[in-house]
């Protein structure tokens, strides 16, 4: 079978076969197909999607395609953490170091801005010198000392997955349920882990805003971690807004820094602390989620998760110093603008997808995998849906390197920020745990 037949199969809604899914992840890697034909495959999936076993093989040919972390001798469990994208969601800076001084090992494997969302390590690369490319064998023994890295997909692991990740952002073909769960999962069943939650966004600002499917999402993929026996939850979480208050790339390791200091806007704090809560269970260190809550808090308020962080940053290549003044190491902005309401009333909504676009524009996304990010640009937004709000006050921070840049982040948020007459009540931040038991509605 020729690969424009496995074109033409999937285009007319046909399976493909599980030998010929593992071939074209090992061809993917080796680098003999042509971007043009694999284009034309991942639009065929994203509108005919695949079935359940053809989701399983394509992630196990990814797996397959490089190599693995062995971490089985550490004497910790192995949780990792994974999101679906959000706008401001920098839970797994914070997120990290708490699990890990907390007894758990997090082998965090990150990705870098795909769509309108961003991207842990332009984050984590905002911190002068912080090296994210780390070859395996560096990542065990930090690992092996800290309980914790903060890496990105280096070449050695599920080589496949790195050039269809790159290629999806490009054809707008990131919104497919199998080809989100493939490329997370092979990545993560890479990482020897004993357990993994998802933050699998809802809402406006998601890849998947409709509930129906970011259930079958999460579905998806705890059902191909139990074939692996590793236990998957996953948590629905809202993104109809920003998380947090900076939006950006620097900005948001400074918030970071301040939630590990006690700090931080509440809605990125109770995510973080109830995240680092479920990987702990899932880690071994206790046997109920309030009995792990109770443990995190107290890694941030002894100043201990900061620490580690400290330690992690200092191991990969990078300015500790960040931990004490954010503000003298990290990039910053020439230009500090508000923008103010132009109307008296309710905040309706404050789009993200509208606020990820903005911050692309002032040059802090891309818009191909070749563009460089200005780490130094992006809003602070403190308005939320069902503020009340009066003429002239302040309902953002706009950060800028200059006045054309400063110009296309006030226009992104007179788009993003609505405001009405009518009262809001804004969804809950986590709305259901979901598991091989079911799925739960969270208080």
């Amino acid at each position: 079978m020729t690969f424009r037949d496995l074109i033409e199969c999937k285009r007319d809604g046909g399976e493909i076969s599980v030998d010929a899914w593992h071939q074209f992840t090992r061809d993917l890697a080796a680098g003999t197909l042509a971007d043009y034909q694999v284009s034309a495959l991942l639009m065929a999936i994203y509108f005919r999607g695949l079935t359940e076993r053809e989701t399983t093989a394509l992630m196990e040919g990814m797996l397959a395609s490089g190599r693995s972390l062995e971490l089985r001798h550490l004497p910790v469990g192995r949780v990792d953490k994974h999101s679906t994208g959000g706008v401001g969601d920098k839970v797994s800076i914070a997120l990290a170091p708490i699990v890990a001084v907390c007894g758990v090992a997090v082998p965090m494997m990150s990705g870098r801005g795909l769509g309108h969302t961003g991207g842990t390590l332009d984050k984590l690369e905002s911190i002068p010198g912080f090296r994210t490319r780390i070859p395996l064998a560096e990542a065990t023994r930090q690992l092996e000392q800290l309980n914790c890295a903060l890496m990105g997909q280096s070449g050695e692991i599920a080589p496949a997955d790195r050039i269809l990740y790159a290629l999806r952002d490009a054809t707008a073909t990131v919104e497919s349920i199998p080809l989100i769960s493939a490329s997370i999962m092979s990545k993560k069943m890479a990482e020897s882990l004993t357990g993994l939650v998802l933050d699998v966004k809802t809402g406006a600002g998601s890849f998947m805003p409709k509930l129906e499917d970011a259930l079958t999402l999460a579905h998806t993929m705890i059902a191909i971690g139990a074939r692996h026996a590793v236990p998957v939850v996953a948590l629905l979480t809202n993104m109809d807004a920003p998380l947090g208050e900076a939006c950006g790339n620097a900005n948001e390791v400074a918030e970071s820094i301040d939630l590990l200091k006690g700090g931080g806007p509440a809605d990125l704090r109770a995510l973080t602390l109830r995240t680092a809560a479920e990987m702990l269970v899932l880690g071994g260190t206790d046997a109920t989620l309030e009995g792990a809550m109770l443990r995190a808090r107290g890694a941030v308020e002894s100043g201990a998760a900061l620490q580690r962080f400290r330690e992690i940053i200092a191991a990969q290549g990078g300015d500790p110093r960040v931990c004490d003044d954010p503000a003298a190491i990290l990039p910053q902005p020439a230009l500090r603008i508000p923008f103010v309401a132009e109307r008296d009333g309710i905040v309706q909504r404050v789009e993200p997808r509208i606020v990820g676009k903005g911050i692309s524009a002032m040059g802090g996304g891309r818009n191909t995998m070749a563009d460089t990010i200005d780490a130094s640009v992006g809003f602070r937004i403190t308005a939320r849906p069902g503020d009340a709000v009066r003429v002239g006050e302040t309902l953002a921070m706009i950060e800028a390197r200059d006045a054309l840049c400063a110009e296309a982040g006030r226009a992104a948020l007179a788009a993003a920020v609505v405001i009405g007459p009518g009262a809001v009540v804004p969804r809950p931040l986590i709305s259901h745990r979901v598991t091989t038991s079911g799925v739960e509605r969270v208080a």
